[in-house]
């Protein structure tokens, strides 16, 4: 089974070719190329990879994107972004996956009420015609939502079971205020793992379609490479949800400079040492080219 990094950000210079958002996180002249991406995994025997927008919610700030999974067919497969108002969420999505290369779509909000005890609807969410659409039409949400919306997301799960649904980094659900930026400019996570929102989320085993990336540790741990501090926490994700619904990621560039990407292919390793080989096989790629589709792999 080829190595697949489930969740990896590229992105270009600001230009009229490649339009991107601009944030003090991605500044107008960062960039982070395919090209050294390609080059990180040659090198350490990466066959595939999902690219994660990551700089702009508009169809033409996916440009970069766009122009990464045309220029390397079967190579890639890609998270898009929807603005958080668009008048028609459908038309929007179907436009971005109309060639097949785009296989879902990352989502930061619930839009539900605050209160977890409140009556719930889903149809009142404001997310809630996305989540109906991608039934429909067999697309993935990649989520990443704040820990006050993370009591809402079972009752969408509960609505939408077919729906494959992949929590990022570590199925961390971040807090109000504890996002920022560390010392050489990388996204950090200031709270506890486990984390609070795991009374809302881990019970999510139940629905067959939920996976959770293994990735991001850098900005959740307390300590240096390898992370030790979260092996606990890898423990009980494989043992709630299974190998075969977790996947590996790097988060690239991110961790590009410190620890490194061969670092990163070997996180296992370092954290679930007893994982079987079988179970390592389909947490290094095996669910990520099921859930996704790849082909050929």
């Amino acid at each position: 089974m080829d190595k697949i990094d489930a969740h990896v950000h590229v992105f270009a210079k600001v230009s009229a070719e490649f339009p991107r958002a601009v944030t003090e996180l991605m500044p107008e002249e960062r960039e982070a190329p395919v090209e050294k991406l390609l080059g990180e995994m040659e090198a350490h025997g990466i066959a595939r990879a999902v690219l994660v927008q990551n700089a702009g919610q508009e169809i033409a700030h996916h440009a970069y994107l766009r122009y990464c999974l045309k220029e390397f067919p079967g190579r890639f497969r890609g998270i898009g972004l929807i603005p958080n108002k668009c008048d028609d969420p459908a038309e929007h999505m179907d436009c971005l996956t109309e060639d097949g290369t785009i296989a879902g779509f990352r989502l930061f909000h619930v839009g539900g009420p605050k209160d977890p005890l409140a009556p719930m609807d889903v149809r009142t969410f404001s997310v809630y015609p996305i989540w109906e659409h991608a039934a429909k039409m067999g697309y993935v949400i990649w989520l990443y939502v704040g820990a006050d919306e993370a009591h809402l997301v079972p009752f969408l799960m509960e609505a939408f079971p077919e729906v494959c649904v992949v929590f990022n980094h570590l199925m961390v659900c971040p807090g109000r205020g504890t996002f920022s930026r560390d010392e050489t400019g990388r996204p950090r996570i200031d709270m506890p793992v486990p984390p609070l929102s795991r009374y809302s989320t881990l019970g999510t085993h139940q629905y067959k379609n939920t996976c959770v990336l293994l990735s991001g540790q850098y900005a959740f741990s307390k300590e240096d490479w390898p992370y030790q501090d979260l092996a606990a926490w890898h423990a009980r994700l494989v043992k709630g949800f299974g190998a075969d619904r977790l996947m590996w990621a790097t988060d690239f560039p991110w961790i590009a400079e410190d620890p490194g990407y061969g670092k990163l292919v070997h996180v296992l390793d370092e954290l679930l040492p007893d994982l079987s080989d079988a179970d390592r096989e389909m947490v290094m790629g095996g669910t990520t080219k099921q859930r996704l589709g790849f082909l050929g792999v």
